[in-house]
């Protein structure tokens, strides 16, 4: 039998993957602890950057079972009123950071701190993902560029 070109050029025996390096540049004592909302609403407010009125963002703090930060990652930018968020991509950021809780947040420009509907489903599906995977979604929180925000958590809505 003739083989082609085409089948002799791949190895399907070699695995794609995604590469992230788990190397610790905070010590543990230097890391902040998280007990409340307020606590998580200054760390990502002062972590973000120029865009923060001008389109929506999508963010994923990692934590360990201290609660401390082991770090902050962007998932997702989108355009004035929404972004595209992948659970997928969480989980592996939170698999491959070695966290054991998550607290995702996102922006609204517009000010409105209300939960769109599409907020309340991304947010089960990414708590019931964490389930599965023993890494538990503590909180997600809208942030609004006047200085105020709504806790999924603090509100019952998780």
């Amino acid at each position: 039998m003739k083989t082609s070109s085409f089948q002799t050029a791949l190895n399907f025996s070699i695995v794609s993957e995604v590469a992230l390096v788990y190397k610790n540049r905070v010590k543990p004592a230097d890391r902040p602890k998280i007990s409340t909302s307020a606590e998580v609403y200054k760390i990502f407010k002062d972590t973000w950057d120029h865009s923060f009125e001008h389109c929506e963002s999508f963010r994923l703090m990692l934590l360990n079972r201290a609660n401390k930060v082991l770090g902050i990652t962007t998932i997702s930018q989108g355009g004035l009123t929404g972004t595209v968020v992948d659970v997928r991509m969480i989980m592996q950021y939170a698999l491959k950071g070695n966290a054991s809780y998550i607290i995702v947040c996102h922006n609204h420009p517009s000010g409105n701190t209300k939960p769109s509907e599409n907020d309340i489903q991304i947010t089960r599906k990414i708590k019931e993902a964490g389930a599965l995977l023993d890494i538990n979604l503590l909180d997600h929180l809208i942030l609004t560029p006047d200085n105020t925000y709504l806790s999924f958590a603090d509100e019952g809505l998780l």
